[in-house]
């Protein structure tokens, strides 16, 4: 049961996401429930409890902010990752997916195909950077950094 069953973005105090941050919201967090690993390995030999896990994602003090509890609500984790390392993929990310966002609607298939190769290859750059910042704290697989990179790209925008 190493994977997340529930995730929650603290929006609360960000800006409303334009209909297309909102939609690659929705399909980041979709795709996430659908299918994940995530596991939280033991830290200074301490027991970890087992998943699946709910994990809330939130921006505090200019910091990413994990806070993992258990299906039943207890605590399993808290980790604070700094935003540096993520800012020029995040900014990368939207200034590519503006592109892209713009190219559906007015080029042909064989210039989208183009600009959407690039935007996977920045996505996965960013789940790169995802899974060595949580190295120690939590281990994820390629496809679940994805997803989760999505999120951190959503929170980051409106911080």
């Amino acid at each position: 049961m190493s994977r997340i069953c529930h995730i929650e973005l603290d929006d609360a105090n960000l800006p409303a996401p334009t209909p297309e941050i909102e939609q690659e919201r929705k399909v980041a967090m979709f795709d996430l429930m659908e299918e994940n690993s995530f596991t939280l390995p033991s830290r200074e030999g301490r027991d970890v409890p087992d998943g699946p896990y709910r994990v809330g994602l939130s921006i505090r003090e200019k910091r990413l902010v994990f806070t993992v509890t258990t299906d039943a609500g207890a605590p399993a984790a808290e980790f604070h990752l700094s935003l540096s390392p993520f800012r020029q993929v995040v900014k990368d990310y939207w200034a590519i997916c503006e592109s892209y966002f713009n190219a559906v609607k007015n080029m042909p298939p064989s210039q989208i195909e183009t600009i959407d190769m690039a935007r996977r290859g920045i996505h996965n750059e960013g789940a790169r950077i995802l899974e060595e910042r949580l190295e120690g704290k939590a281990e994820i697989d390629t496809d679940t950094g994805r997803r989760l990179f999505t999120l951190i790209c959503v929170l980051h925008f409106g911080s």
